[in-house]
């Protein structure tokens, strides 16, 4: 293919995938969901003081947030855009959608370094581009959305340096180690898929020992802010809190089973629990390649998935099928880095109890596309007579498959499930923000979950008066509440504050609004469901 028509193909794709993650973000996903509000409000918190929400400084290692401690990356990378959009939705999501969008052109580079095929490279950056999976991650605030970034990158960079600049072996290790300040799952991914990319190249590696050890140095010296906190008491308890190794469960069957075999060691081999244990993870494993999962409903949160289009379209499934077995048939090029990466991509999931997580395993894009790609580039080979008819009719069935998702995402998704974006928290922010000078205090429920950071966001509040006017108790586990801010005090039970009721306000789900009460506003979802009823006693 001529140079001017690869660029001018390339940047229509490119076009495309910027189009469809940066239309209309600011309402689709129709609200900011709170852990976007969270990276948002500590980006904020940054850009004002250079502290965290709860004080600490240029933190390198975790954001406390909701006591899940959050990689700090995202928030930093958002914080030029708040600065310059302000604190919302558009600013927030603003680096998602551009990694994403930037993740598109440098899958063209990955292919084209690992099979040296323009045709492969574009079909794979388009495919990527249309992705149902990537333009859902990349519309919300989704660290693990920069962490793919960051690891197609490194990828890239490692292949450009086996291949002809050594340096960017340097440059590589930089960009996978970033990735670990930004997404959980890649704390796990990364070390695994570098070290087995370094076994499978040793003989090319070996011949650069200069920036081969270089690049180790460099890659250490950024990670050891990191260090401390990965192996801290914190660190363990997020694991604790979400692995499939926590689940008592598993040990009191184990138990039970042996008991029932009388004790005997064959039973004490066949039912141990790390058997127990290494077959649960299997099936975690296997749940995220679950067809049901890939191409026919997607995650079952509404946050990854539109829910009635996979992860993939329908049109992919036999293209996948013939590009896996292509692809190990024909073992062109640098060919084993796809598989060795899709596969790694998915163990970092397969730990934790919610499976399939279309979140977790983002590490192992856009390799689900390139080997779609690949498999219809070689099936196209076979293809001699009736050519044009085929190519249409596929044609079409994808344009269909696109067309079904894009519609029901730009025209049903937001009305459908605003609920799980926290819609109306804007709305009643902004409006108790105007009318909390009347009243003594305001008891806010927190049956939606997490309210102080949607008055931190919404109501722009400075971080020295949150800091200042706040009721912060913290739990064993780790887990943060905020009790209190200023006028405000979240409770999950505001009836029995009632007693108070003065020149007080209440919020609360309307299924708890007691019989008496003065409605003064309800606060409806995008469906017309009322969502929170704002109300007084007098």
């Amino acid at each position: 293919m001529k140079i001017i028509r690869i660029k001018t193909i390339l940047f229509a794709i490119i076009f495309l995938a910027a189009i469809l993650r940066f239309y209309n973000i600011s309402n689709l996903p129709p609200s900011l969901g709170w852990d976007e509000a969270a990276l948002g409000y500590n980006a904020y918190s940054l850009s004002i003081d250079g502290r965290d929400e709860f004080g600490r400084r240029l933190p390198l290692d975790y954001l406390e947030s909701f006591g899940d401690f959050k990689p700090p990356m995202y928030s930093y990378l958002a914080l030029i855009p708040v600065k310059l959009f302000g604190l919302n939705e558009f600013g927030v999501r603003f680096p998602s959608a551009l990694f994403g969008t930037i993740s598109v052109l440098l899958t063209f580079f990955v292919v084209r370094e690992v099979f040296r095929k323009d045709g492969l490279a574009l079909l794979s950056s388009l495919f990527l581009a249309i992705s149902p999976w990537h333009i859902m991650l990349s519309r919300g605030a989704f660290e693990a959305n920069v962490a793919s970034f960051f690891i197609i990158l490194g990828t890239l960079l490692f292949l450009i340096a086996l291949k002809r600049k050594p340096v960017f072996l340097v440059f590589s290790a930089v960009s996978f180690a970033l990735s670990l300040y930004t997404f959980n799952s890649a704390r796990v991914f990364v070390p695994v898929f570098t070290m087995t990319l370094g076994l499978i190249f040793l003989k090319e590696l070996l011949k650069i020992k200069k920036e081969l050890v270089l690049s180790i140095i460099v890659g250490v010296i950024i990670l050891i802010p990191l260090a401390n906190f990965l192996f801290s008491s914190q660190a363990s308890l997020r694991y604790k809190e979400v692995n499939i190794f926590s689940d008592s469960n598993i040990v009191k069957i184990s138990n039970q089973e042996i008991a029932n075999d009388g004790n005997t060691i064959f039973a004490k081999i066949i039912h141990n629990r790390r058997v127990y244990y290494a077959r649960e993870y299997i099936k975690h494993y296997l749940d995220n390649l679950n067809p049901n999962f890939l191409f026919i409903k997607g995650d079952g949160n509404p946050r990854f998935s539109i829910q009635d289009v996979g992860q993939m379209y329908l049109w992919d499934l036999p293209f996948l099928i013939f590009g896996i077995l292509f692809l190990f048939k024909k073992r062109e090029g640098f060919w084993i880095i796809i598989p060795v990466w899709l596969l790694l991509g998915i163990v970092p999931a397969a730990f934790a109890r919610e499976t399939p997580h279309a979140l977790r395993i983002e590490s192992s894009l856009p390799t689900f596309q390139i080997i779609t790609a690949y498999g219809l580039i070689v099936l196209a080979g076979y293809v001699k007579r009736y050519k044009k008819l085929i190519y249409t009719f596929l044609a079409v069935f994808l344009f269909l498959n696109v067309f079904y998702f894009l519609h029901g995402l730009f025209v049903h998704y937001a009305r459908e499930y605003s609920s799980e974006w926290q819609y109306t928290y804007k709305e009643v922010v902004l409006y108790l923000e105007k009318e909390k000078a009347n009243y003594d205090h305001v008891y806010f429920t927190d049956k939606l979950g997490r309210p102080y950071v949607f008055f931190l966001t919404y109501g722009k509040i400075f971080p020295k008066e949150f800091r200042n006017s706040s009721n912060i108790s913290r739990e064993a586990l780790g887990f943060v509440h905020v009790n209190a801010l200023g006028k405000y005090e979240f409770l999950s039970d505001v009836s029995g504050s009632i007693k108070n009721s003065g020149n007080n306000l209440f919020v609360d789900i309307p299924q708890n609004v007691p019989d008496g009460a003065n409605i003064i506003k309800t606060f409806y979802l995008l469906d017309t469901t009322p969502s929170l009823v704002v109300y007084s006693f007098e």
